[in-house]
């Protein structure tokens, strides 16, 4: 198990920023890096992770949703369709969960870690998900996107009533 040092987004770091290259090469550098993505999702208790967030401006998303292990290399929107609003947070930004709009679906093309072509269509928390990490590599957070803060003690206060 190898895990990788997470970029943070802050004032005086604009990495995060950045656009992701394309991948050229399947090989086992690749690989290396999906599997570093992986554990390091995993050890921080991520749903998901691109490829800038451990600081390699490449195409790469790893994700963990519901039992399924996603590894998707140049992904790419193909379709979006409704709307769906959830409370976000990111390995990336420390201390802030906030609400987001999000696709209520996505259909997403890319290759796997062999340079294999696949489509996945994703619903509800998957397609937030896809969504989420392809912003990544695009140079977009989802401070971005945020419609509001979200305070769980207001939100806890407010089943109360």
């Amino acid at each position: 198990m190898a895990t990788r040092s997470i970029v943070y987004n802050d004032v005086n770091n604009e990495f995060l920023r950045k656009k992701a290259k394309p991948v050229r090469e399947f090989n086992e550098s690749l690989w290396q890096l999906l599997d570093d993505m992986r554990d390091t999702m995993r050890a921080k208790y991520g749903v998901g992770l691109a490829a800038p967030q451990v600081g390699v401006l490449k195409k790469v998303v790893v994700i963990e949703v519901n039992n399924m292990y996603l590894e998707l290399v140049n992904p790419e929107i193909l379709e979006e369709f409704g709307t769906q609003e959830n409370v976000e947070g990111c390995l990336s930004v420390k201390n802030c969960q906030a609400y987001v709009n999000r696709p209520e679906q996505i259909t997403v093309k890319a290759c796997d870690r062999y340079g294999d072509e696949f489509v996945i269509t994703g619903t509800g928390y998957l397609a937030c998900a896809l969504s989420h990490e392809t912003d990544h590599l695009k140079g977009i957070l989802f401070i971005d996107k945020m419609t509001r803060l979200y305070n769980p003690e207001e939100e806890y206060k407010g089943s109360k009533k």
